[in-house]
């Protein structure tokens, strides 16, 4: 199968790349780079031994995507495109409707012009909102999300579900997320945020690497266990392995929408207390008060990924973390 990956230079879309052509498809990408690093995916092919085509292309660019559509003859597209970053959401909401929402308007109206209608898009536990109680199942209704990023989310998913009833055409798998983590086992791939991280993992690397002094952790008297928020971490490989076997399973026309979640949550003391014995690097950290819009704890309830497509997250947390530092400690600054 010919794939195209938007924004496969990413870090969950790298990853993706890299099982899509060890399963044997062929994958184009494209990506504007703004979160994404071309030198992902020339390691994408070292690891593979496969080559990747590369378009440095926004989705937003209807000419460009029609070019891509025209150069390569394209069977199914992978969705990560986006941006994704909570608090920053907030602060500039019409950037992230204009990306995350507004640009899978013009992917889709470029594909229906290709005549390419199969699609899996990446979306977000955060659609579930504020009121679902755990664990989050998928014929729980999208509920009242705390941020523009969740509701960008949530607006694409209804955009695509209005598109297939509208046409018969279209094959839509709707993969909705929950915390994934780690790198690719050899340390050639894995996250490298712009700036200060959004999310706990890449804070806590860089913390035991040295680019950070310490960890704030924001609240410690949730209603949890050590009083810390709880949240359902996987394996990148494995949320990737998810987008293989969605694709793949992706015939009759419709709507499919999974979790990709181990089923089970960790605070984040846990989280770190795995890490320094992992790793057996010690990393500072301290209280800070809660932030607004943190949930508690929620985690995902899986088994319809599962029972559907044969996945379900096979990783356990010492490999998640055994991995992030093999690839913090080869690239302590990244790809660059």
């Amino acid at each position: 199968m010919n794939v195209l990956v938007t924004g496969g230079a990413g870090y969950i879309g790298s990853h993706s790349v890299a099982e899509l052509l060890e399963a044997g498809h062929d994958v184009v990408v494209v990506d504007n780079l703004c979160n994404g690093s071309e030198q992902a995916l020339r390691r994408v092919e070292g690891i593979t031994g496969k080559s990747v085509s590369f378009e440095e292309c926004d989705i937003r660019d209807r000419e460009s995507l029609g070019r891509v559509f025209g150069n390569h003859d394209i069977d199914a597209v992978i969705h990560f495109a986006g941006l994704k970053a909570v608090g920053e959401s907030v602060n500039v909401p019409l950037a992230y409707y204009d990306n995350n929402v507004h640009g899978t308007t013009v992917l889709c109206e470029a594909m229906a012009a290709a005549g390419v209608f199969k699609l899996v898009f990446s979306s977000s536990a955060t659609v579930y909102g504020v009121e679902a109680p755990v664990p989050y199942q998928e014929d729980m209704p999208r509920g009242t999300t705390l941020n523009p990023y969740g509701t960008s989310k949530a607006m694409v998913e209804t955009i695509l579900e209005d598109l297939c009833k509208a046409d018969d055409r279209w094959a839509v798998s709707l993969l909705r997320y929950f915390n994934p983590i780690g790198a690719h086992p050899s340390g050639l791939i894995g996250e490298d945020p712009q700036g200060i991280p959004n999310n706990l993992m890449p804070f806590i690397s860089q913390v035991a690497i040295g680019r950070r002094d310490g960890l704030s952790i924001f609240g410690s008297d949730y209603p949890t266990e050590d009083g810390t928020c709880v949240r359902d971490y996987l394996h990148v490989v494995d949320l990737a392995v998810g987008h293989l076997k969605a694709l793949e399973r992706l015939s009759d026309p419709g709507v499919y929408t999974y979790n990709l979640g181990t089923g089970s949550g960790v605070s984040v003391l846990e989280m770190v207390k795995t890490f320094t014995e992992v790793t057996e690097v010690d990393v500072p950290y301290r209280f800070a008060p809660p932030r607004d819009g943190d949930l508690p704890a929620f985690w995902a309830d899986s088994s319809k990924a599962q029972e559907e497509l044969g996945w379900c997250a096979e990783k356990g947390l010492e490999e998640m973390m055994r991995d992030t530092w093999c690839w913090q400690s080869k690239n302590p600054e990244g790809y660059s």
